[in-house]
């Protein structure tokens, strides 16, 4: 596997250079100067692309070309939205930056509702509360109807919790929820968000799927005429949020996705954290039936609850069996003769990087290399055992 590391560009904190320090080979960024919907040009791409170049490096994946809500939601000037989103395809293909993650999530992108989360060992992880995220849905946003998207036990919870909670906890909780977190589509105020809610929950989820599908069909065949392929990111977490619809979170849904448009270009990121967070999501038997369709893999873990709350474990410590993943993968690459992308998703904060405001929320450098160094072992291992050739700076 190729091994990668998420960077956010040159205001990132973390340099290139320590990235070539950690072993990766391969770079996942984005050019989040260009405002959501505007064309990608050539000369930005490049310049990005010669500067990872100048160490050594490779821009292995885009992540992401943001989609613009008007296209999600079919409405305003998405047609023109979606030739520019064909316009920065192309320009990658020609660029030679083959790989595309992107998200069909409405309203919120990635979610937590606790981004210092302490650990036994004092390390801090990232944690989704349902119990806070309740709270916040029906007392703080108050969301029209919003009881009736959670059991009543979770209802009493959250009064409970709510009433204990102090204006700054309040605050802090629903900065976590609709601020914007790293690598996210933007952020909004209270009542931005709650205009946004309406629109896509009166849209509703047969309808919501098919603006994905129309998407898929204008963008895939651009994507097979530039040599791109796209790789659709799971839904974070992968279970409805403010009674949204979520249209990319179960085994079924990566299924009709595929067959609606089938194209060796439309394809899926396997984010085992995301993917994971669900009990129902059999990650080895996903990776197993979509073999030809996964472009790009997050590998994270994560502790699951009976409630659907979670929090990011370590790695190799969790409810996903990472090890049965990653052989999983090895397969696929050894039956295709091709190497993927994989990223350490996230990582735990530790040492002086806990409480930095310069470290964004999950993207500690300490905890990715961690993370990334713990993978590299099973990979090395599990290749070794099968005889497979080593990759990806595994040697």
């Amino acid at each position: 596997m190729i091994e990668t590391w998420r960077w956010f560009g040159p205001e990132d904190t973390i340099t290139l250079e320590q990235i070539v320090q950690a072993g990766a080979s391969g770079i996942v960024t984005a050019l989040d100067h260009i405002p959501t919907g505007d064309a990608w040009p050539i000369q930005d791409i490049q310049a990005r692309k010669s500067l990872i170049e100048s160490y050594g490096l490779e821009w292995s994946v885009v992540e992401s070309v943001p989609l613009h809500n008007d296209i999600k939601t079919c409405s305003g000037d998405y047609e023109q939205l979606i030739e520019n989103y064909k316009t920065s395809i192309r320009n990658l293909g020609a660029c030679g930056i083959t790989r595309v993650c992107y998200n069909f999530m409405p309203v919120v992108d990635w979610t937590r509702t606790n981004l210092s989360y302490d650990l036994p060992n004092r390390a801090q992880a990232l944690r989704f509360e349902m119990t806070d995220f309740a709270a916040y849905d029906m007392f703080v946003l108050e969301r029209p109807g919003a009881e009736e998207s959670y059991d009543k036990n979770i209802v009493e919870s959250a009064k409970a919790r709510f009433a204990d909670m102090s204006q700054h906890q309040r605050d802090m909780l629903e900065q976590n929820i609709i601020a914007g977190l790293p690598g996210g589509e933007g952020s909004y105020d209270r009542d931005g968000i709650r205009e946004a809610i309406r629109e896509f929950t009166e849209m509703g989820e047969s309808q919501f799927r098919k603006n994905l599908f129309r998407f898929l069909e204008a963008i895939i065949p651009v994507a097979e005429s530039s040599g791109v392929v796209m790789a659709i990111h799971p839904d974070d977490p992968p279970f409805s949020l403010f009674g949204l619809p979520r249209v990319v979170s179960t085994a079924d849904d990566a299924r009709a996705l595929l067959e609606a448009v089938p194209s060796d270009a439309n394809g899926l990121t396997m984010c085992a954290g995301s993917y994971g967070a669900r009990s129902d999501n059999d990650l080895v038997g996903m990776v197993n039936e979509f073999r030809n369709s996964i472009h790009f893999v997050h590998l994270r873990n994560i502790r699951r609850e009976a409630d659907g709350s979670f929090y990011e474990s370590e790695h190799l410590d969790g409810d996903n069996d990472i090890v049965g993943l990653i052989e999983a993968l090895l397969d696929v690459e050894q039956e295709h003769q091709v190497a993927i992308p994989m990223r350490p998703d996230h990582g735990h904060a530790m040492g002086n990087e806990k409480g930095n405001d310069n470290v964004r929320p999950g993207y500690s450098y300490g905890g990715r290399m961690k993370g990334l160094a713990e993978l590299r072992g099973v990979i090395h291992a599990v290749s070794t055992l099968k005889n497979l050739p080593k990759r990806g700076g595994v040697t």
